[in-house]
């Protein structure tokens, strides 16, 4: 399914999407996510297609707002019923069917008040799917789940939508969302910058914007210094750096490094030759925090800006590191990202 909308207000938006399976719309807070949803679904005014034109109930789209938006007067089974038409047994047979569909139906007369946040999603899932539609749309489906459940419940939610076999799409500000995806698209500016399946996305992203959005934490702006067959050396600060060739740059424009805070390894000492194809940079460290999943180190390594480390898995020598330590810093070509300046 292809998607394109205009919105002028209240963000201005000009997107094209190509919907396969579950895919993620991935963008700032304020970037007008929520705003193309509700455009899609009617809710606000803009100009599209599929269903442009159409007043909202001949939408035939499947919208699960934040929050879910569950009645709270209203019992499991009449949530889910309050999208169907005919008598009340009619209505109650559809909604049991959608509550079997989605595995809640032994709860179908209870109070949305008594379930669990992944509980309430499944139900409002229900509800969505009790239109028929040809197309789903999740506003930010993890922000009302605690994060100790909220990977369990989104697999969860995955599962169930791969199951019914609709396109959906999903809006989030969280990477870990997109990764989970089919498909998944970067919003910036109004403007879709990037779309393509999250491993070359998260892979490759194609400019500065997209890579923030994907978690790189170290971006640099340079100038190419010289190009070589295989290799590109960029001056940033007060040092030269190479990168592996994917850009037609030339020479002495204004280009940005992009690099991942886990792809750089800390050592004490680092033998330039047993890598040769590896970056090894001297760096003092300036700050050291245990995070609860490992540690981040952010180092001066005579760069504009200070290095952003995190080590998933740290020895005692790294547990040992405070600031005003000298180390060695060392990460694959490959993993600095050539890109585009702003």
């Amino acid at each position: 399914m292809r998607l394109d909308y205009r919105i002028e207000a209240p963000v201005a938006l000009d997107v094209s999407l190509e919907l396969t399976g579950f895919c993620v719309l991935l963008g700032l807070s304020g970037a007008g996510k929520s705003t193309l949803l509700k455009a899609v679904a009617g809710l606000l005014p803009g100009q599209g297609m599929p269903y442009g034109g159409l007043p909202p109930e001949r939408r035939p789209v499947g919208y699960l707002p934040q929050g879910y938006a569950l009645f709270p007067h209203l019992r499991v089974w009449e949530n889910v019923a309050f999208a169907r038409r005919g008598s009340r047994a009619e209505r109650r047979a559809a909604a049991l069917a959608l509550l079997e569909r989605v595995q809640l139906a032994d709860l179908a007369e209870r109070w949305p008040s008594a379930l669990s946040g992944g509980q309430q999603q499944r139900v409002a899932l229900a509800r969505a799917l009790a239109r028929d539609p040809e197309l789903l749309l999740l506003d930010e489906p993890t922000s009302a789940l605690d994060a100790s459940t909220r990977d369990q419940v989104l697999g969860e939610l995955i599962e169930l939508i791969d199951a019914q076999e609709i396109p959906t799409l999903a809006v989030t500000h969280d990477p870990q969302v997109a990764a989970l995806a089919d498909r998944m698209a970067i919003l910036s500016r109004g403007r879709i910058v990037q779309q393509g399946i999250p491993h070359e996305v998260f892979g490759a992203p194609s400019s500065v914007a997209a890579a923030r959005l994907v978690g790189y934490a170290n971006l640099f702006e340079g100038h190419v210094l010289r190009r070589g067959a295989e290799v590109v050396e960029v001056g940033v600060g007060h040092r030269h750096l190479s990168c592996l060739i994917e850009s037609e740059a030339p020479m002495s424009v204004r280009v940005m490094l992009a690099l991942r805070a886990d792809a750089i390894d800390v050592t004490e000492n680092g033998d330039r030759n047993a890598a040769p194809d590896r970056q090894y940079l001297n760096a003092r460290i300036l700050r050291a925090r245990n995070d609860g999943l490992g540690l981040r180190l952010y180092c001066d390594a005579d760069m504009d800006a200070p290095l952003e480390i995190r080590l998933a898995h740290k020895t005692r020598w790294h547990a040992s590191l405070r600031a005003g330590d000298s180390v060695v810093l060392n990460f694959p070509y490959a993993a600095l990202r050539l890109l585009p300046a702003d």
